[in-house]
């Protein structure tokens, strides 16, 4: 298997474990159709923006192994390791999918709950009198 290229996606806590081999555009996640394991639309477009970037949409068949996180979360992770992959595919793809964004790991994660305090930034509700 010389024409499949790995990559890892990660975004929040979401790991996305991304093998791409030439073919005719099937994405599967978790052995499933990505039409089944993802039923919300904006989560589809969210994972397929690096591909119709590059106009390699029909090109390469993408298998996805993923885990932990929200729907959300594990969109951007197959994501960024699609980005990955494609970069390892094909390095001239690096300039338009870093200006897009693509290529760097969202840090965003969610803030840990402080002690003396109801969660990360709010406090317990604060009586004068």
């Amino acid at each position: 298997m010389e024409n499949t290229f790995y990559a890892t996606g990660r975004r929040k806590s979401a790991i996305a474990r991304t093998y791409m081999t030439p073919g005719t555009g099937k994405i599967t996640v978790n052995n499933r159709p990505i039409d089944d394991y993802f039923q919300v639309e904006t989560a589809k477009m969210d994972l397929y923006q690096p591909l119709v970037l590059t106009n390699t949409r029909d090109t390469y068949d993408i298998q996805v192994r993923v885990v932990g996180g929200g729907i959300s979360g594990q969109a951007g992770a197959i994501r960024h390791g699609i980005t990955r992959a494609l970069i390892l595919a094909n390095p001239e793809f690096r300039g338009p999918l870093k200006k897009a964004g693509f290529v760097k790991r969202d840090p965003r994660v969610k803030e840990r709950k402080k002690y003396g305090q109801r969660g990360a930034r709010a406090r317990f509700q604060f009586s004068k009198r």
